[in-house]
């Protein structure tokens, strides 16, 4: 396999205001003779490409949903799935066989629950973090960072929200603040710091437990969360990502219009909506593809080529010592490409005020990584990543997912009691094999063959030197001679 295959391999294994009147007025120009033959107006490649953007639009959304179902058909709570109105408790950072989320996360404990804000109001109660870092994120349908609580923006007291639908007008309880979704389906992302000690995990489980979310006609009363509904339907074993990938043209614009109808497009998404309009897919309308030229067939490569697109995508990021990165994550406004991008290879990123990603597939030759070598990853004298927070360097498997290795180490971070060199420096030491004695510390297992790294700094600092400003650069991974 040649070398940009193999690169091409990688990246494709990598790789979220109500608009009552948009949506009105995008019904009301469709004429019942247009319904009978959507696109009829335009030429194949000008429905192909219609439908191509719609699908990069709609990538998130689509993905989000399959998340939740997976991630909700459960009767309780157990292991990393809970129904819906109710959170996962991670009780211990997952390991190789966690499969739900590509690029997972081993620096801090989820506390993670779906919740559909359509018909009514949930509240979420935080308690008291003793001034410990965490951050509650919240996710729209579109992935979109709509409020994100924790140490960075409001503090580790205890706090109170109301997270309120598109469409929701109505009086809260004294003390509880308004979040407003801008979509019914919220994913509420909450992370917790943990050092992973004994001592630190039962800390961390007293805080989780004492984070309550109820339904706001609940709120202040005794509450019961109802069992959840189990759906044989559903696939329980294929990777999110992959189910996602594997529908056909036909189901993923299925999807995506019911999903449009109580997760509608956000106001300055009018272009595209009226776009989409043109080739009959409109939100909550039942959508037949083969009322466009040619019918399926015409369009039947659309998610080879769009899932094509979004992968090429990733090369445009930030590409420093061989490390790509943006500060484009958490909202995306408009650049539906790049929200699709993030979506593939994290989806849940966190706002780059809170976190950054840098990530790396070849070393400082340009070369993919490969565990049949040995590399050594460098900081110079006080050039650890520069954060308010953490830091933590993370290894992956080609297709974003933890390295079984006999330590069940899957990161190295402030919690790991590193090794400095006689000069101050320090080096990371990433390869198959343990290097043995003192380097031991410091190794950060890889597979036999193509692996990723990525780098997360939480709360990155913003006086330099900085990663938000560029004053501050992760540097290269050499490979060891």
């Amino acid at each position: 396999m040649s070398q940009s295959s193999r690169r091409r391999r990688a990246l494709t294994a990598v790789v979220s205001i109500s608009v009552a009147l948009t949506l009105a007025a995008c019904s009301s120009s469709t004429s019942p003779d247009d319904e009978t033959s959507a696109g009829g107006t335009l030429s194949a490649d000008e429905t192909k490409t219609i439908v191509e953007d719609a699908y990069i639009y709609g990538y998130p959304l689509v993905t989000m949903d399959m998340t939740r179902k997976v991630m909700t058909n459960v009767a309780q709570p157990e292991g990393t799935r809970a129904p819906i109105g109710q959170f996962v408790r991670m009780r211990q950072y997952p390991t190789a066989a966690f499969r739900d989320v590509t690029a997972p996360n081993a620096d801090t404990l989820y506390t993670s629950g779906w919740v559909d804000v359509g018909n009514e109001p949930w509240v979420l109660s935080l308690p008291d973090a003793h001034d410990r870092y965490y951050l509650f994120p919240m996710l729209d349908g579109y992935t979109n960072v709509f409020e994100s609580p924790g140490k960075r923006t409001t503090g580790t007291g205890p706090q109170t929200y109301a997270i309120t639908g598109p469409g929701w007008k109505g009086t809260l309880p004294d003390g509880v603040k308004e979040y407003k979704s801008p979509t019914s389906m919220v994913w509420l992302l909450g992370r917790i710091y943990c050092t992973g000690t004994p001592e630190d995990y039962a800390a961390v489980h007293k805080m989780q437990d004492e984070i309550k979310l109820t339904p706001l006609s609940s709120y202040g009363k005794p509450y019961t969360p109802p069992a959840g509904t189990v759906d044989p339907a559903i696939d329980m074993k294929t990777p999110v990502r992959d189910q996602v990938n594997n529908l056909s043209t036909e189901a993923f614009l299925t999807r995506l219009a019911t999903l449009m109808k109580d997760n509608p497009p956000a106001e300055a998404d009018k272009p595209i909506v009226e776009k989409m309009a043109k080739i009959g897919l409109s939100p909550g309308k039942a959508f037949d593809i083969n009322r466009l030229k040619g019918g399926a067939t015409a369009v039947e490569s659309v998610p080879k080529d769009a899932l094509g697109k979004i992968v090429e995508a990733f090369k445009e990021l930030k590409a420093i010592n061989g490390w790509q990165f943006t500060t484009d994550t958490g909202t995306y406004g408009t650049n539906y490409l790049q929200r699709a991008t993030i979506t593939y290879f994290g989806l849940g990123a966190n706002l780059p005020q809170d976190a950054i990603y840098p990530t790396s597939y070849v070393d400082a030759a340009g070369q993919p990584y490969d565990g049949a070598n040995r590399y050594t990853l460098h900081f110079e004298k006080g050039q650890l990543p520069p954060v308010n927070a953490f830091w933590s360097l993370t290894m992956y498997d080609a297709d974003f997912f933890f390295v079984d290795n006999p330590l069940n180490r899957y990161t190295l971070s402030q919690r790991n009691k590193l090794v400095t060199n006689p000069d101050g420096s320090t080096d990371l030491y990433l390869q198959h094999e343990n290097p043995g004695g003192q380097k031991e510390a410091n190794w950060l297992p890889a597979p036999s063959d193509k692996f990723v790294l990525m780098l997360r700094l939480y709360w990155p600092k913003t006086e330099s030197p900085s990663i938000l400003n560029g004053t501050w650069k992760p540097p290269a991974v050499q490979k060891a001679d």
